[in-house]
């Protein structure tokens, strides 16, 4: 293998992917706004991130990863106008901010834990880190590329030559650029918001989130804490930038452009991007109201890891379609996994301790080339399933030949694999056989020392009746269930 190859947005080709620092790799990735329930669209970009950073440590990596809650300064619109998603959720729920952006950053959590998501090395807070959003507004201030107007201090795009490269933006283009040209006060279309003042109030009413600044008292803009949290977590430059493509033309690009002027050096070296879930053809997303849960899914009878096994449907750079038959079809693949995994499993744990046959050494060593071939170009997730499901579909096909470490052999290429899969199949695992069923085997073993066929037969039949097969190799039996 020539080494992992990973499609960089940047410059929008596969590169063979080089670590600044050895094998230590600085991941950041956009985590989520805390005013609600995360959709599965948005769970499908967080598995992307965990099977990179999965693929990453297969391949002998260590990851340092960061990914921020967005808990201030999100605001409805992208353009910098309209009301903080978090405020507008606490006025409905009739709760605190604080309280909202704290339930929903639990649930997050607890779903990703649900899909056997690893964490981040660092879970980063925006409002933990004002300070630092507040120092890098400065460093901008000082360098000439920030002006103020009435509801905040912006950032100059026109004052940043290399504003379009990530999204290969037409500047000139003004209906490109109508989506964000709302504030008829901007310099220019594409300028964004770094600092917010705090709405003044003829009651003298605070803003429930706003901090004393330089420029007065407000709070941040969305794009500018992801800039203060990974320089100050993995440095600028750093590795591995991730986020949905819906992040590609205004909050990453924005992101670039502040960072990059604060430090006079490129921000990241890849960026990685997971396409949209759609539903109907259409994008899921909360103001598209085809809004769907991890709650729905399992309210509907499926697990977790179907929805993991479905997203592994499609590769991550192509648009996945949503149905619930879809889902009743991961969920029958990821039950026919789960049989097969439980059969190796029992067979590796009950057959007797031996050494690998050099047939079976051969066949392992294809398919792990295989499997790492796929993994190493740019995360072939359809690919290494379809290797896995060959795999066990093999492994079935030559169960008369193997010895009893060939089992062994094969469950620890299994569960070496599952490193990236992230199923879980440890879990899976075979419980020790039913005293009824183990004493049967010892009078069948007993039987065949004394030679007496006829009763071992019977002994077999019985056992098969309760729901094992016997397998009986030169190192001895093996009880795998039906």
């Amino acid at each position: 293998m020539q080494g992992m190859k990973l499609f960089n947005t940047l410059t929008r080709k596969k590169e063979v992917f080089r670590p600044l620092k050895g094998k230590a790799v600085g991941l950041y990735s956009c985590g989520p706004t805390v005013y609600n329930y995360a959709h599965i669209g948005n769970l499908r970009t967080y598995l992307f991130v965990d099977t990179l950073k999965r693929s990453l440590m297969y391949f002998g990596y260590r990851v340092k990863h960061v990914m921020n809650i967005t808990d201030v300064g999100h605001l409805t619109s992208d353009a910098d106008i309209g009301e903080d998603k978090l405020l507008l959720a606490a006025l409905k729920e009739k709760k605190s901010v604080w309280d909202i952006a704290a339930y929903y950053t639990k649930v997050f959590q607890e779903t990703i834990t649900e899909l056997n998501i690893i964490p981040p090395s660092v879970w980063s807070k925006a409002t933990d880190h004002i300070e630092e959003q507040i120092q890098l507004i400065e460093i901008l201030e000082k360098k000439g590329y920030t002006y103020r107007i009435s509801d905040g201090i912006y950032f100059n795009t026109s004052h940043f030559k290399d504003y379009p490269k990530l999204a290969r933006l037409n500047l000139s283009d003004q209906k490109a650029g109508a989506r964000v040209k709302e504030n008829k006060e901007k310099r220019n279309p594409w300028d964004f918001a770094l600092w917010k003042f705090s709405p003044s109030s003829d009651k003298g009413e605070k803003r429930e989130m706003e901090w004393k600044s330089p420029w007065g008292i407000g709070f941040p803009g969305w794009h500018i804490e992801c800039s203060a949290m990974s320089t100050k977590y993995l440095g600028q430059p750093f590795d591995i930038h991730t986020g949905g493509i819906d992040h590609i033309p205004i909050h990453h690009t924005n992101e670039i452009a502040q960072s990059e002027a604060a430090a006079g050096k490129r921000m990241a070296r890849y960026w990685m991007h997971a396409e949209f879930l759609v539903i109907d053809k259409m994008r899921m997303g909360k103001s598209a109201g085809n809004f769907i849960t991890m709650r729905d899914i399992k309210d509907r009878g499926f697990s977790p890891m179907d929805y993991r096994f479905f997203c592994y449907s499609a590769h991550y750079r192509q648009k996945l379609s949503f149905s619930w038959d879809a889902l009743a079809q991961a969920h029958e693949g990821m039950s026919n996994l789960v049989r097969d995994i439980k059969s190796l499993t029992h067979a590796a744990r009950n057959a007797p301790k031996g050494s690998e046959s050099a047939g079976t050494a051969e066949f392992r060593v294809e398919y792990d080339d295989k499997f790492d071939a796929a993994l190493a170009d740019d995360l072939n997730m359809p690919k290494t399933l379809a290797i896995l499901f060959t795999f066990l579909k093999r492994i079935h096909g030559m169960r008369e030949t193997y010895r009893a470490g060939d089992y062994q052999s094969l469950h620890r290429t299994l569960l070496k694999w599952d490193a990236v899969f992230g199923f879980g199949i440890e879990k899976y695992g075979a419980k020790a056989l039913p005293a009824g069923i183990s004493s049967l085997v010892k009078q069948r073993n007993e039987a065949r020392e004394h030679k007496d066929w006829k009763r071992s037969d019977m002994l077999r039949v019985k056992i098969e009746k309760r729901g094992y097969r016997v397998e009986d190799t030169s190192e001895g039996t093996n009880v795998i269930p039906l």
